[in-house]
């Protein structure tokens, strides 16, 4: 089992922004592979950036050039900075864990709880 716990979420101005940190524990072994998504209100939850233990890293065309994923493997923890946010960032975003490069981006098997991203206009 692996756990995942996201902080660093909240309420910023458009043009702010923030660093949303997953801290995993547990069989952190068998991970070869993180990512965030994220989930709008009334939408489908989608892949926002990606990152492989070898340092390989994936953008959704949206956020490209303005939101980072990074990984510190001393202290297991994932993150994303934001920046130049926009109201349409505003999600739910969710840390995630998976075997392979493949499965972070179809089916991970280790998920956090969620932390909320909200940009106001």
């Amino acid at each position: 089992q692996m756990q995942l716990v996201e902080s660093g979420g909240g309420l910023v101005q458009a043009g702010g922004s923030l660093r949303l940190s997953c801290a995993a524990s547990g069989n952190i072994f068998s991970i070869n592979a993180m990512g965030w998504y994220r989930q709008a209100p009334g939408k489908g939850r989608e892949l926002v950036a990606s990152i492989s233990t070898g340092g390989r890293t994936s953008y959704a065309t949206s956020v490209k050039d303005r939101f980072t994923i990074s990984r510190d493997n001393t202290k297991n923890t994932l993150y994303l900075q934001m920046n130049s946010l926009k109201p349409e960032d505003t999600a739910m975003y969710y840390c995630a864990a998976a075997e392979s490069w493949i499965a972070v981006a179809t089916t991970p098997r280790y998920w956090g709880q969620g932390t909320q991203v909200t940009v106001s206009s």
